[in-house]
């Protein structure tokens, strides 16, 4: 039962995210059970990633400096078998971040990769359109995690209004969710995090860690918008942080939808 485990265990999570949605990951990961940290230099990223239960990178206002501590923290993860996730916010939008992304992919063992259709397309090389840090794409999403999860040797959890998570053989889909997610900042980058702190205690099994990871986040979502529809979203903003520490395991295994 991972959110027990969580709960219980209290993984270190190392975010190395952006300065847009730092304070509204941390309190996710809080309610969610883990423990945060937000550290960027390169002269301690290194130390904190080896002791760290899961470590997220998240290129969202990235910086040549950031990706090369990104690059240390993540080889550190590696040699301590830390897995890292990877979240290329709005690769595809411009070169700099494309190619960082890749940079990063090329250096370092990552573990999952959590990105929209557009953006994970653009770092499988498929054609796809990319406004900001909003991506989309024409076509089969569940094809297009099959291939980035083989192209890149990982799990990819591509995020939509289906979820798709793939190791690059066996797929697997979520339905939960709801639409009110993409108008608060920073809950995709926060997915990421809450990807980190699942597979962290289910190293073993990590497509499935994913799955209910996304699963979780979706009812979340949905509970919230049932408490807060005729309030508005900064009331679902709120609401969604709750339920993130409300919901337990038998209600993920209950509400939790593979099919339409």
């Amino acid at each position: 039962m991972l959110l027990e485990r969580i709960k219980t265990e209290n993984p270190l999570i190392h975010c190395m995210t952006n300065v847009v949605v730092t304070n509204f990951t941390a309190n996710g990961l809080l309610a969610l059970g883990a423990s945060p940290v937000m550290a960027y230099a390169k002269e301690e990223a290194a130390d904190l990633a080896q002791v760290a239960g899961g470590l997220l990178l998240n290129i969202g206002t990235l910086s040549t400096e950031e990706v090369e501590a990104m690059i240390i923290a993540g080889k550190a993860a590696n040699q301590a078998g830390v897995p890292v996730v990877l979240d290329p916010v709005g690769a595809g939008a411009t070169s700099f971040r494309t190619e960082a992304s890749l940079k990063i992919l090329k250096e370092v063992d990552i573990t999952v990769i959590r990105g929209n259709a557009g953006e994970v397309a653009s770092l499988a090389g498929i054609e796809a359109s990319v406004k900001g840090v909003d991506g989309a794409m024409e076509g089969d999403t569940i094809e297009l995690a099959k291939l980035a999860a083989k192209q890149f040797s990982c799990v990819a959890v591509v995020t939509g209004e289906v979820d798709v998570i793939s190791d690059g053989v066996h797929v697997q889909t979520v339905y939960n969710g709801h639409p009110w997610l993409t108008k608060v900042v920073g809950t995709g980058c926060l997915l990421g995090a809450v990807v980190a702190a699942f597979i962290s205690v289910s190293k073993d099994d990590i497509p499935n860690a994913c799955r209910k990871a996304a699963a979780y986040y979706g009812i979340a979502s949905e509970r919230a918008f049932a408490e807060t529809n005729e309030q508005g979203i900064g009331s679902f903003q709120q609401a969604f942080l709750n339920q993130l520490n409300k919901l337990t395991d038998a209600d993920v295994k209950q509400l939790t939808r593979t099919e339409k």
